[in-house]
């Protein structure tokens, strides 16, 4: 009578013990070299415009040039180029339904709001199939709809030369939502909701106090009217 083999560890087949699945026991990892992480490219902005021209020989230096010269920014890459230091963030995201002649249609929407915390902010809002595009869409929207905001010290219990609230109390409305800044003293912080004190964080505000009235939970009326609301610090003095 022949003896009966022993089976190896990790060996499969019937009574041969249970197969090993995965990497193997510990010490049979190949030494194999890991494939490097591909970064994603920048890719290298072309002005198409004259203005695009203008700012990328150095012509003009700065957002205010072309607000004051009343010219219209076309390029996503304009903005880039004069401020740097400009920050993205998703404000909200959401999903579009309608029916067609060839059923429901689904769409996302996107905002997003630009800013570099010191002085200027923007708002954009995309729309597309993919949820990535329409954020794309967004952020270039945001860019191209940056705005330059005055900012002082226009409270009474402060009166310092330092420009860290508003310079006097503004208002302004976006759809069914009406939004009043008033400027606070140093050191008090921004009285605020999430979603707006964030967007006056962007905006550069430190210190203010705020009252919203209408639906402020839809982010398109009351990201409107933040942003019409900070255009008003250029409507005195």
């Amino acid at each position: 009578m022949s003896q009966a083999t022993q089976s190896k560890p990790g060996q499969g087949g019937r009574g041969k013990g249970a197969p090993v699945y995965g990497r193997g026991p510990p010490g049979t990892e190949s030494s194999r070299p890991r494939r490097p992480r591909r970064e994603p490219e920048e890719e290298v902005w072309i002005p198409k415009t004259i203005l695009g021209q203008k700012v990328a020989a150095g012509e003009i230096t700065s957002v205010e040039e072309i607000l004051e010269a009343g010219l219209r920014i076309q390029e996503f890459g304009i903005i880039k180029k004069l401020l740097p230091d400009l920050k993205s963030e998703v404000v909200d995201v959401g999903i579009i339904q309608k029916m067609t002649s060839n059923g429901q249609s689904t769409r996302f929407k996107a905002i997003v709001a630009a800013g570099n915390e010191n002085g200027y902010l923007g708002i954009g809002q995309g729309k597309s199939k993919q949820m990535r595009i329409a954020i794309e869409k967004a952020t270039s929207q945001a860019f191209l709809n940056i705005n330059p905001i005055k900012m002082g010290c226009g409270s009474w219990e402060c009166k310092c030369d330092q420009k860290h609230s508003v310079p006097f109390k503004v208002k302004g409305k976006g759809g069914s939502v009406t939004i009043e800044i008033i400027p606070a003293p140093r050191g008090l912080g921004l009285v605020a909701g999430g979603k707006i004190k964030r967007l006056l964080e962007l905006a550069g505000l430190k210190d203010a106090w705020t009252t919203a009235k209408g639906s402020t939970p839809t982010m398109n009326s009351t990201s409107k009217a933040v942003l019409d609301c900070l255009r008003q610090t250029f409507s005195q003095g």
